[in-house]
């Protein structure tokens, strides 16, 4: 028997409009769908008159429900992974059963659509390439400053997604690191009431202490390089070039890296996050 597929669908963020055609027809023809939060998702099932069995695969079961999910597809079970809103795999479970898809012969096919990281994006009007996606801003001082200083050294946009709760301290994180950045807040993206602001970092930090703000947001933040030599040498260059060194010239990690902030005039401090990032 040929295994299943697995179809990774993306679902509305707000508005219900936002589902695709061919999204709505997936969820019909599978034979199972795995749901972030069966509940939520039964919602906007039965809005489009859906009534495929539902299973749950959220980050406390995704380990063994992955296991059980790819028994279903080498079943022959065609299986529709879907999170509470827009893209699965995006700082959202799913990932784990997409790799063990691949890895056990069964075809995945993307169903794209909503995804609050682009739709802010392509809404603040900041420059989109390049641009990082770090997920949810790092809760640890120490990550959160590793991200900040490298984001000030390599330049380009960088995509955040934040609770309303700690909106208003990282806006004021960023504007101390990194005061020449333009920021977007995107929050409630696609929904009642959506609200897309632009300004400096410190506008931003401002206009939002002074708000109570609801909703989860989107902060995009466009940083200038500090010189035109860094903006083209990314983190993943820098820890390929230290590799290539540590192995053509017989060097240590630490002289590797020395040699490559040298030569590139990049702080060694940034090498050095760039290659231990994987460490």
């Amino acid at each position: 028997m040929a295994p299943g597929r697995l179809f990774v669908v993306a679902t509305p963020i707000g508005n219900l409009e936002d589902i695709t055609a061919r999204a709505i027809r997936i969820l019909g023809e599978v034979q199972l769908i795995a749901a972030e939060d069966t509940r939520h998702s039964r919602i906007l099932l039965q809005h489009f008159g859906i009534t495929t069995p539902l299973t749950s695969y959220h980050e406390h079961n995704e380990a063994a429900k992955t296991e059980t999910l790819l028994s279903e597809l080498q079943r022959g079970k065609d299986v529709a992974l879907i999170s509470d809103a827009g893209t699965p795999a995006i700082s959202d479970p799913g990932s784990r059963i997409v790799r063990a898809a691949h890895a056990n012969g069964v075809e995945v096919i993307a169903v794209p659509g909503p995804s609050a990281p682009v739709a802010a994006l392509s809404a603040s009007g900041l420059p989109a390439a390049p641009y990082t996606f770090h997920g949810f801003y790092p809760r640890k001082h120490s990550q959160a400053t590793a991200i900040l200083n490298q984001a000030q050294a390599f330049g380009g946009t960088h995509v955040f997604l934040e609770s309303p709760q700690r909106l208003e301290s990282t806006l004021k994180a960023i504007a101390e690191a990194i005061p020449q950045s333009e920021i977007c807040v995107a929050r409630e993206m696609t929904k009642l009431f959506e609200s897309i602001s632009v300004g400096t970092a410190a506008e931003m930090a401002q206009r939002f202490a002074e708000s109570r703000v609801k909703g989860e947001c989107v902060i995009v933040a466009h940083v200038p390089a500090t010189n035109g030599e860094q903006r083209d040498v990314s983190p993943e260059r820098l820890r390929s070039l230290v590799e290539k060194a540590m192995r053509r010239g017989g060097l240590s990690r630490r002289d590797a890296i020395r040699q490559i902030a040298a030569e590139l005039n990049v702080p060694r401090n940034l090498v050095y996050a760039a290659a231990t990032d994987s460490q």
